[in-house]
């Protein structure tokens, strides 16, 4: 089904750049020339590409230090872009150096992106491909850069944050020989049998509703301002309105902003900021009130579903261990008697819930 690789039968297994400069930071880049499948003989698999950055303190690079790679949350995003030594990086390259390792469909990793899997022919293969993306091969990709990069193929240290942690406990799993020391930011898989995506959605939703009466205390003044959006919105001609880029924003949609909006640590302002603007003027008298551009542009803006598909993709399948989720995030939402039903909330005078990371509805035509 596939090409046997874009990258030629000559490329060699490892490239390492030229050193480079960051504020206070020393970085190299590396690519890797890695099989699809790890299953099948590497000969015969698909070949794509995984990068890594390595970063280590101004005035390290020739040192010997130990190496710790680190592992991004998602599933579906890339290592952060240092731009100086800050932060866990300024602290970690104090002790370590630091492989940033942009997950296989990620960053500079044969990136999985919608123009890139439109090369795809159906539905059916783009689930075929995609499973070659779960966090199995990720240690696989793990191990093989060690390998290349650790003096004497030597064990590491590994920093998961987030998802990065799931992958950490199924390096734990599948190659203890690799790991020295294992560190875990958030992120631990649930064990059990079948899919412990129920369990788990079960568990966050009230959560997710706490922060939501935590937003509106904080800003009471936003539960009529999203009441009349979500009213404008549904009121609308096919049920939203357009968005700059082509898409298409419903009162469902509306309610991922939670994502972050309701999770981060400057999320809540963030959030009333935007609605402050939700509005445009009216300067022309009986002009029709409409939704502004600019609060348009920031919902587009603020989500990363276009840029970074997987996310969307796989998130809820890695709290399954065999069997398929059944669209679990939608089904247990539907069971808390209608107190995520936006349409349902502006009819009886109730704040609109945001949803979050487990309550996502795709109802953005992107």
């Amino acid at each position: 089904m596939y090409e046997t690789s874009s990258l030629a039968d000559s490329t060699p297994d490892h490239v390492a750049g030229t050193w480079y400069s960051a504020p206070d930071l020393r970085l190299r880049d590396h690519r890797f020339t890695v099989p699809l499948d790890y299953s099948i003989d590497r000969n015969a698999s698909p070949k794509i590409s995984v990068f890594a950055r390595e970063v280590v303190s101004g005035g390290k690079e020739e040192q010997l230090l130990p190496y710790l790679l680190y592992l991004q949350g998602g599933p579906g995003f890339e290592c952060p872009r240092p731009t100086e030594a800050s932060g866990w990086i300024h602290k970690t390259c104090e002790e370590f150096r630091v492989i940033l390792m942009d997950q296989r469909g990620t960053g500079l990793s044969t990136p999985l992106t919608p123009s890139s899997m439109s090369q795809l022919g159906s539905a059916e293969e783009i689930a075929e491909y995609l499973k070659y993306f779960r966090a199995d091969n990720i240690v696989n990709d793990a191990e093989f850069i060690r390998v290349r990069l650790v003096p004497e193929a030597g064990p590491w240290t590994v920093l998961g944050q987030s998802y990065g942690g799931f992958c950490s406990v199924t390096y734990l799993s599948f190659a203890p020989q690799g790991l020295k020391q294992v560190l875990l930011t958030g992120g631990i898989p649930p064990v059990g049998n079948g899919s412990a995506a129920d369990a788990v959605y079960r568990a966050c939703y009230p959560q997710v509703i706490h922060q939501n009466e935590k937003y509106y205390k904080r800003f009471p003044q936003d539960v009529e301002i999203v009441r009349e959006v979500v009213k404008h919105l549904a009121e609308s001609e096919g049920g939203g309105v357009p968005l700059p880029s082509g898409g298409f924003l419903t009162p469902r949609g509306l309610q991922i902003l939670g994502l972050s909006g309701l999770g981060s640590s400057s999320g809540f302002e963030r959030l009333h900021y935007m609605f402050e603007r939700a509005w445009d003027p009216v300067i022309v008298p009986g002009s029709h009130k409409q939704i502004s551009y600019y609060f348009l542009k920031a919902f587009e803006n603020w989500l990363d579903f276009d840029t970074n598909p997987l996310y969307a993709l796989l998130h809820e399948s890695i709290y399954c261990q065999g069997d398929s989720s059944q669209w679990s995030a939608h089904r247990i939402r539907t069971e808390d008697d209608g107190k995520f039903d936006a349409i349902r909330a502006v009819k009886e005078g109730r704040p609109v819930f945001f949803t979050g990371e487990v309550g996502r509805s795709y109802d953005i035509e992107l």
